[in-house]
């Protein structure tokens, strides 16, 4: 049983923000800003590759209501959504960050390295990627 199982158990407090039957809101410990709430299914799923389509709606939907109570309660301008799955996922528990944004924050730089790729190498990549995704239909 991970810390996010507990959590769901009422077993470790947490500042819990919004619930509903599948998915549970709550502030990060460790927040990037103040509001910083992660979004995860009551239900034990690890990754995102495990998730139930349908439950990663429910879960969308939830951070979607915490986004609108961030921009509303802590005046943010707008937000950023993230999931580490597998690497760097410091919890093994799904869990979708809602932070919520404010121009001039200082965060910037969350995705390194960028590169620019040649128009071949974009098209060759999705090429790959289009194969793949014909073959799940």
């Amino acid at each position: 049983m991970d810390v996010f199982d507990q959590i769901v158990a009422g077993d470790v407090p947490a500042e819990v923000i919004a619930r509903n039957d599948r998915a549970i809101a709550f502030l990060d410990t460790r927040p990037l800003f103040p509001g910083h709430a992660l979004v995860c299914p009551v239900d034990h799923y690890e990754t995102f590759y495990d998730l139930p389509a349908d439950l990663y709606a429910a879960i969308c939907s939830l951070a979607r209501r915490v986004a609108l109570a961030q921009r509303d309660a802590l005046d943010a301008e707008g937000t950023f959504l993230g999931n580490n799955n597998i690497v760097s996922q410091s919890v093994p528990h799904f869990h979708l960050h809602v932070v919520p944004r404010h121009r001039g924050d200082g965060l910037r730089g969350f995705f390194w390295p960028r590169t620019r790729p040649s128009s071949d190498e974009l098209h060759a990549v999705g090429d790959r990627l289009r194969a793949v995704i014909e073959e799940q239909r």
